[in-house]
């Protein structure tokens, strides 16, 4: 079975197209350096919950949009040598992240799939 490695995030709505790009770019290393699949998803039909909702799990605010993206590796072990790989990815360095959205807010971690149809 695969290992995924999930995020969630708060962009604020005038940030949409710097964050494609930057997506665009980690997509671009991720796949490089050995994840099977990449996907970044844009909230659409993701409403604020009284209790509990995706908004609410990263503080979003009026003016921005839940991005929900998610990694597929072969396995936890390759997940770990692909991540170690683009965390030292020069194409990644920087903080070009902080004006595009709030990393405080992101939320993220690994999951092992126990079914896939």
């Amino acid at each position: 079975m695969t290992y995924v490695d999930g995020f969630l995030v708060a962009v604020p709505k005038a940030n949409i197209e710097a964050y494609k790009s930057l997506a665009r770019k980690a997509g671009d290393v991720w796949k490089e350096h050995g994840a099977l699949n990449y996907v970044e998803s844009l909230g659409d039909d993701v409403p604020y919950g009284e209790l509990t909702s995706f908004p609410r799990a990263v503080q979003a605010k009026e003016d921005e949009t839940v991005v929900f993206s998610w990694v597929v590796y072969r396995s936890r072990e390759d997940r770990d040598e692909i991540v170690a790989k683009v965390m030292a990815d020069p194409r990644l360095q920087g903080d070009e992240w902080k004006t595009v959205f709030d990393g405080k807010r992101l939320i993220y971690g690994g999951f092992e799939t126990f079914l896939e149809l």
